[in-house]
């Protein structure tokens, strides 16, 4: 055989094994991992501002599943081994229980990525966000709104005048499902430090103690349920106070409703996330969630939603929402100018104290 033919041989060969990699290279499917989020708005704020993102960054497929919170699927996948989600945007209060049950894979807070100004994470979330299986994600919390013209001049501005029904009279609208929240606004309307908000209430005597300045409104409580039920009542006039969610605070403003809001001792908690134990895409979903808590990643969720980043270096990074061109920020339960007093709800505690405390609850209601 001649130099050239065998040249041409070799040649042939590398070109034909190159072909068979470049075509098995184009039929492989991109790697996969499955997102769990929630329906409606903060689902499709996550699909814009991180999932699409980080994909076409990437090349890996980021499929999206929806689910109502809860632990039952996360158990079930995780006593089977059968994973069809590799990472999930879960209430704390179900992270906690999560994380206990050993149903969440451990997170590593060294690793994350620093802040937007070069801060370490530990210092950059806010308190609470990061816990041994979970990285937070956003801020939600609980308000106390007003009708601005039902005060003429006057602009409630501190938690007490929630409780000053001499100078702001009018029907006070709580959430009436449970003693959650309504206990902690009453002890730190009533003067007890934030630190020391959850040793009071391990006591008869301090759960005694909130009853009691809950009494001092009593006559002028009304009760909501449904978290639909605040804005509509501070606009129909049944009520002069409520206590809401901000974000419901946000949406009544963008139907003409706009309210005044008590930042003051606003008491906020998380979404958070999480990837399930023993996941075996777990590489992938750690990177993932590295990228959804950067800075500038939970700065873009907050653009469409108000719901505040758990980063503070995040905050600067907030602009307008894309589809209505409003500012975000007077909306954002983490601006700092609203964050100074804010106090962080102790879910942990709840879980441990909330049976014992809603028959007290219960019968106080019935009085």
């Amino acid at each position: 055989m001649s130099r050239w033919m065998k040249i041409a041989l070799i040649a042939s060969g590398i070109a034909a094994v190159l072909g068979t990699f470049t075509y098995a290279l184009f039929l492989r499917k991109p790697p996969t991992i499955t997102a769990v989020t929630w329906s409606g708005p903060y689902g499709r704020a996550q699909a814009s501002a991180l999932f699409l993102p980080y994909q076409q960054r990437t090349g890996i497929n980021l499929r999206i599943a929806q689910y109502d919170g809860g632990l039952t699927e996360l158990r079930r996948e995780v006593a089977t081994k059968r994973f069809d989600w590799d990472v999930i945007d879960m209430e704390l209060p179900d992270a906690i229980t999560a994380c206990r049950e050993g149903l969440l894979e451990p997170v590593d807070a060294t690793k994350l990525p620093a802040g937007a100004n070069g801060e370490a994470s530990r210092l950059d979330f806010v308190d609470n966000a990061i816990g041994p299986c979970w990285v937070g994600s956003v801020v939600y919390s609980q308000v106390v709104a007003y009708a601005p013209a039902r005060f003429g001049s006057a602009r409630a501005i501190a938690l007490t005048d929630f409780f000053d029904t001499a100078r702001f009279p009018g029907p006070r609208a709580l959430k009436g499902t449970g003693a959650k929240f309504n206990l902690e606004l009453a002890l730190l309307a009533d003067g007890v430090a934030p630190t020391d908000i959850y040793n009071v209430l391990s006591t008869a005597a301090g759960v005694d103690r909130a009853l009691r300045k809950l009494d001092t409104i009593r006559t002028s409580i009304v009760w909501w349920s449904h978290s639909s039920e605040p804005a509509a009542m501070l606009q129909d006039g049944r009520a002069a106070f409520a206590t809401m969610l901000n974000g419901d605070v946000f949406d009544a403003a963008t139907h003409h409703n706009n309210l005044g809001v008590i930042w003051d001792h606003q008491l906020y908690e998380l979404d958070v996330f999480g990837i399930p134990k023993g996941d075996p895409r777990r590489t992938m979903a750690v990177d993932f969630m590295h990228f959804a808590t950067s800075a500038q990643s939970l700065a873009s969720v907050a653009n469409w939603v108000p719901y505040g980043p758990a980063r503070r270096s995040a905050l600067p990074l907030v602009g307008k929402n894309p589809d209505l061109a409003i500012p975000m920020r007077p909306f954002l339960p983490t601006a700092p100018e609203h964050f100074a007093t804010a106090f962080a709800i102790d879910d942990a505690w709840w879980l441990a104290h909330h049976d014992e405390i809603a028959p007290r609850w219960r019968e106080w209601q019935k009085r």
